[in-house]
């Protein structure tokens, strides 16, 4: 059974910094392609960033600031998110490539 637990979330100022992490079980993480989605508060589920092979992908409001990456030897999938502002506020949710977002999430709020 595919599990995604999601994890690094909390509190930061703006300008401040977070990794989240993503653990994966039930599945050969190796071999897949992942991605992460957010939900802003009030907002739809909007994606982030993918990493398909070594190559990433980020939505454009990322500007530069997040850097997605693998270790395959901990099935963990990484999110690190710099400069934060307080629209980046949300729910954060790692994926497999080609499948909704299934775990709990971990919720990131930017505020002073």
């Amino acid at each position: 059974q595919v599990q995604l637990v999601e994890s690094g979330g909390g509190l930061a100022q703006p300008g401040g910094s977070l990794r989240l992490s993503c653990r994966a079980s039930g599945f050969t993480f190796s071999a897949y392609a992942m991605q992460w989605f957010r939900r802003p508060p009030g907002q739809e589920v909007e994606w982030v960033s993918s990493l398909i092979g070594t190559k990433p992908s980020y939505a454009d409001f990322v500007e530069d600031r997040f850097t997605i990456s693998r270790d395959d030897a901990k099935n963990t999938l990484y999110l690190q998110m710099n400069s934060l502002k307080p629209e980046d506020t949300a729910v954060y949710y790692c994926a497999v490539m080609g499948s909704p977002p299934r775990g709990r999430g971990t919720q990131v709020t930017v505020s002073s």
